[in-house]
């Protein structure tokens, strides 16, 4: 494994005298190509040890809500199945209250000859992680399983995709390499690794979660979360992510460079709310769309370095994709890691943007709406009313789609922070990838984060880029978009601005 995905987060040592090997996953969920759960299992092997892994889900994080509790629970399920099903012992542990599973890790580690988590640069994982390191007395390792680009690779920043992008092609033999990728299959030969004991008490401390009771219909209600945000349609786990990505290269990656943009096609890949579980890797959509490619490195177009098209030596579908993915996705994951205290805020965005924002923050707004009236969807503009309608019944927008709404809550607020304020908590509160690096990406995109000044300067939004839903309407179709997240009462006017 590439050292630089791996962090010791503590000075304590390898204890090779205790009993187990332990896997704090709390990012990449999946029992499937986990470069963490690769780190493990290779210490379990030099040690002699059988591996425990342990997935928790606390109550008490921002934003809880059955939506977010129960996409990661089906997920869980999916791990005790594969993990049962080869041997290796599995702890799910949902906290029934706040703070309920404190000291569960302590005690997992108390037999523990090393334990190792994952890498996550953002949201409250750094700093539990942090925490736990100092708590231990056994050596914790985190690894970053992230990307394709491992976070502490780049010793600079990129203010704009183009140069990461160039940054990253340069570097594409060592990145695209299938002996840095992780394994398909990590429990293909698990011999030596099986029946690893658990502690005397743990039972009786930290009960197993019934993981089948939690997902039934009002299993998560006597969990204290908000239960205004209802579950969705589509279900997480790795399982139905792998699924929806074999799916969609039969019948979307085809349409995708065309296509991406048009709401009435929808063919975007739908992988975001799984990737941003963890439920499927980033290097195994990487891997399976080169395959399907049938790419070789040879086919590189090294005289297209920097570009979003004609580098991969792949088709223009494959091509979009893979910016998307490796470039824009993983820009926002290195900029969180190297923006550790305020990647979240305004305050990291470029200084023009914010000196734009600044001069025209008194600027009179034609209107402005409230949170509540933003939330229900109760604005004058019926495109950016059926992009939250989506939101809320998905918990996803349509991609194209969701630059403008961030772009429209920009135009009606008082302030740029409101702005800010409003859009975070809308997009946390309601879309399955929200509290992602990628989807502060998104957020402060709005404001100006890795694009440039853009003329002519405009009220309000000054030199940052300016979109509007008449111009939306006039480049796409949205017809039957409209027709699916229309309100049962189309007319105007529902919602009085404030």
């Amino acid at each position: 494994m590439d050292p630089v995905r791996v962090v010791t987060v503590n000075d304590a040592p390898v204890r090779p005298e205790r009993a187990t090997v332990l896997y704090w996953m709390i990012a990449q969920r999946r029992t499937t190509a986990n470069l963490a759960l690769d780190r493990a299992i290779a210490h379990g092997r030099a040690l002699g040890r059988p591996v425990v892994v342990l997935e928790p889900l606390r109550v008490g994080y921002r934003w809880a809500s059955p939506r977010h509790h129960r996409f990661i629970l089906e997920g869980m399920a999916d791990n005790a199945a594969r993990c049962a099903a080869h041997g290796i012992t599995y702890r799910a542990y949902v906290e029934p209250s706040p703070g309920e599973g404190k000291g569960l890790l302590a005690a997992l580690a108390a037999q523990a000859a090393v334990v190792v988590t994952d890498d996550w640069p953002t949201f409250f994982l750094p700093r539990m992680v942090a925490a736990a390191g100092a708590q231990l007395d056994v050596r914790l390792e985190a690894v970053d399983g992230n990307g394709v680009v491992p976070l502490r690779l780049p010793d600079r920043d990129f203010t704009v995709a183009h140069s990461f992008r160039r940054w990253m092609h340069d570097r594409v033999d060592t990145l695209i390499d299938p002996s840095c990728f992780p394994v398909e299959d990590p429990f293909e030969d698990v011999e030596g690794l099986t029946g690893a004991p658990l502690p005397d008490g743990l039972d009786t401390r930290w009960p197993a979660s019934d993981l089948a009771a939690l997902r039934a219909p009002g299993g998560l209600a006597h969990l204290p979360i908000d239960h205004a945000v209802p579950i969705v349609p589509d279900a997480g786990g790795s399982v139905r992510g792998m699924a929806r990505l074999a799916s969609w290269l039969d019948g979307g990656l085809d349409r995708y460079a065309d296509a991406r943009n048009d709401p009435d096609e929808d063919v975007g890949s739908g992988l975001s709310p799984y990737l941003h579980y963890g439920h499927v890797g980033a290097h195994d959509v990487v891997r399976r769309v080169l395959s399907r490619e049938g790419w070789r490195r040879s086919g590189v177009n090294r005289r297209q370095r920097g570009k979003n098209t004609g580098f991969w030596g792949t088709s223009s579908a494959a091509e979009s994709f893979l910016d998307e993915l490796i470039t824009w996705r993983e820009l926002g994951h290195v900029f969180a890691h190297r923006h550790p205290h305020n990647h979240d805020r305004l305050e990291a965005n470029p200084d023009w943007a914010l000196a734009t924002l600044a001069e025209h923050a008194d600027d009179p707004r034609e209107t402005t709406y409230s949170l509540e009236a933003l939330t229900e969807a109760r604005t004058h503009d019926e495109v950016w009313n059926a992009a939250q309608r989506q939101l809320r019944s998905q918990g996803v927008i349509h991609n194209y789609l969701r630059m403008l709404w961030g772009k429209n809550v920009l135009a009606w607020s008082p302030t740029p922070e409101d702005a800010v304020a409003r859009l975070v908590e809308l997009n946390n509160r309601w879309a399955l990838d929200g509290r992602d690096p990628n989807s502060w990406s998104g957020i402060f995109w709005t404001f100006g984060r890795f694009d440039r000044a853009w003329g002519p300067e405009r009220p309000v939004f000054g030199k940052v880029r300016f979109m509007t839903s008449r111009s939306t309407r006039n480049k796409l179709r949205l017809s039957a978009y409209l027709d699916r997240w229309g309100p049962e009462d189309s007319s105007p006017g529902l919602f009085p601005p404030t």
